[in-house]
């Protein structure tokens, strides 16, 4: 029998290039020599070698993903979960709109204008404005105007407007007018608060509804047609002093008091500017120290306005619009533990008239005796519980699940406040 010669030790495997420039040793990994293979060991061995030193990449390769993964991961978890711009949460202090108003005619409309009989300051205006031009309406007449139509015009200027620059206005009739479409606004001076001129509006009436009318007097209406706007109908004539031009401190003025809002702008404005920049006044505003220069006030607080707040947690609030039957609930009230019981109550009246007839020869009149027929339902009610602490979501669902209608819901709700379970605000508008 002859002896097998042993086979000489494999050199160890080495991998370069890349970042695998440095040579590592594996260990030799016995494999089994199949009785098919005609080359013996020698061919599994190989592989085997090529096998492992693709793993080993592999692996590598993973390893570096996995690396990058974990760090993008805690680069997301280190940025805010709500972050809003302090433009959006805050109005610097003397800068806003001023509202105008004045009275002007609206011409040119096709017979929809006012009634003068019932509307005479429609014709008072009109003749006001012929003198103007030199033209004398005889007195004691009246005409009977139906394409005119008195009305107010409105609008609002906004902060840092110069003359020159146009404003949208918005019309609306004050006397029996149906309709101001296809009218044209004459020339209608706007004033402000204190009584000075700040605008001049004219121009075509754009109108959202229509209506019609036949005459057997049957008539269609879609939305309004009594009210209109004029994009960039007023032009502007003076502007409004702004106090954000002078110098000293500005103030930004939330649009939704909140403490925990006010000292978090404070804080980024300090931790962007230093320390000492901001300070919170009260839950609705924060001073700010800006330069004195005004030429450098513009930039610095569009760099202010720019810094991302988390704002804090609004608070639990229910708005009710009991008009409508809206109901807005917010995503933080909770309920304590309460069972509930409603049911409907229907009250059905009918009128079914009688009539009398008098027996012969009583002397008597037919007369129409009225009957009226009372009746009261109540409906099944239904009673379902809440837990202690449930949220939104378990509030609507228990509503929806008894067919409670927005009116229903009112009352419950009313109920649950004057019960002390509903821990939130509950406003009716």
């Amino acid at each position: 029998m002859k002896t097998p010669r042993s086979k000489p030790p494999l050199p160890p495997v080495t991998t370069t290039g890349g970042d695998h420039a440095a040579a590592r040793p594996l260990q030799r990994v016995s494999t089994l020599t199949w009785p098919h293979d005609p080359l013996g060991g020698r061919v599994s061995e190989s592989r085997r070698r090529q096998e492992i030193r693709a793993a080993v990449l592999r692996w590598r390769s993973f390893g570096s993903m996995t690396v990058f993964c974990v760090f993008a991961m805690l680069q997301l978890l280190s940025m805010p979960a709500h972050a809003d711009k302090i433009r959006d949460l805050t109005q610097v202090a003397g800068v806003r709109s001023n509202q105008l108003i004045g009275y002007g005619l609206v011409v040119g409309l096709d017979g929809s204008g006012d009634q003068t009989t019932q509307a005479p300051f429609t014709t008072q205006s009109l003749e006001n404005m012929l003198q103007q031009f030199g033209i004398t309406v005889p007195p004691g007449s009246r005409p009977q105007l139906k394409n005119a139509a008195a009305v107010m015009v409105t609008a609002d200027l906004p902060p840092f407007a110069k003359p020159g620059q146009t404003i949208d206005v918005t019309v609306a009739s004050i006397g029996n007018s149906k309709s101001l479409r296809g009218g044209q606004l004459l020339m209608s001076p706007l004033r402000g608060a204190d009584g000075n001129v700040y605008a001049v509006a004219q121009g075509s009436v754009v109108i959202g509804g229509i209506s019609a009318q036949g005459k057997s007097g049957s008539s269609v209406q879609v939305n309004i047609t009594s009210s209109g706007r004029i994009p960039n109908g007023a032009s502007v004539e003076r502007t409004v002093a702004s106090s954000f031009t002078r110098g000293g401190d500005l103030t930004l003025n939330l649009n939704t008091a909140d403490f925990t809002t006010a000292g978090r702008i404070a804080a980024a404005i300090n931790k962007a500017y230093g320390a000492g920049t901001a300070q919170a006044i009260d839950g609705g505003s924060v001073a700010v120290r800006g330069p004195q220069d005004p030429s450098q006030k513009v930039a610095w607080m569009g760099a202010v306005q720019n810094l991302d707040v988390q704002p804090g947690e609004a608070p639990a609030l229910i708005v009710v619009n009991s008009r409508t039957g809206t109901v807005v609930i917010g995503s933080d009230v909770r309920v304590s533990a309460a069972a509930v019981a409603h049911g409907g109550i229907e009250v059905t009246i009918s009128e079914q008239p009688l009539v009398s007839q008098p027996g012969p020869f009583s002397g008597g009149k037919t007369a129409v005796v009225p009957s009226s027929n009372v009746q009261i339902s109540e409906g099944s009610g239904h009673m379902f519980t809440f837990g202690p602490g449930v949220s939104l979501d378990t509030i609507v669902r228990a509503v929806n699940q008894v067919g409670a209608t927005p009116s229903d819901l009112i009352s419950i709700l009313q109920a649950l406040k004057q019960a002390g379970a509903l821990h939130a605000e509950l406003v009716v508008i």
